[in-house]
């Protein structure tokens, strides 16, 4: 099976049972629903691995547009995302998005942001991923330093009376002889 031709036409037509009867020539209604309705990542069996709707549809419906989507697209080539995610993730798989499903979220917000198109420029996008990824290593150092003292406390060389006091015993820490 070749590739699918989708044309304006076909689109709106295909959509109108979800976002109502779309008609070229009515620029407001076009622009009210030129917004993304919702973003969506299968897996090679059709399976959702990341669904995020930006407008709310009843259950029944989402799980409709999700089999009908996976349909119409499960043809086509990689897009920004999916690179994105194979970048960051070197050679993304489907744990990833199951085990980092943060990480998948953040990526995604770089990109779209309130149904609306942020960045399609995948050098942009990952240049912010690696600065928020170099925030977080920073914030894991500074939240990381009280166990580090006391890690280093444990190491140090104290004699065992001194290491073994409980706060009960602080009281009887006079008797102690050096």
């Amino acid at each position: 099976m070749g590739k699918q031709s989708w044309t304006k036409e076909k689109i709106l037509k295909h959509w109108s049972k979800y976002i109502g009867e779309l008609h070229e020539d009515d620029m407001s209604l076009v622009k009210e629903n030129a917004m993304i309705k919702a973003i969506l990542v299968f897996n090679n069996h059709g399976k959702p691995r990341l669904s995020k709707f930006y407008q709310y549809y009843p259950e029944d419906v989402q799980h409709q547009i999700i089999r009908e989507t996976f349909h119409l697209v499960s043809k086509r080539d990689d897009n920004v995302f999916v690179e994105t995610l194979d970048k960051c993730f070197e050679n993304v798989c489907e744990l990833d998005l199951i085990f980092h499903v943060d990480k998948v979220h953040y990526i995604l917000s770089e990109l779209v942001m309130g149904g609306m198109v942020l960045e399609t420029n995948m050098t942009e996008i990952i240049t912010r991923i690696e600065e928020q990824n170099k925030l977080e290593k920073q914030e894991a150092g500074i939240s990381a330093a009280p166990a580090r003292a006391v890690s280093a406390m444990k190491e140090m060389n104290i004699p065992q009376k001194i290491k073994d006091i409980k706060l009960p015993d602080l009281p009887s820490i006079g008797n102690l002889k050096f």
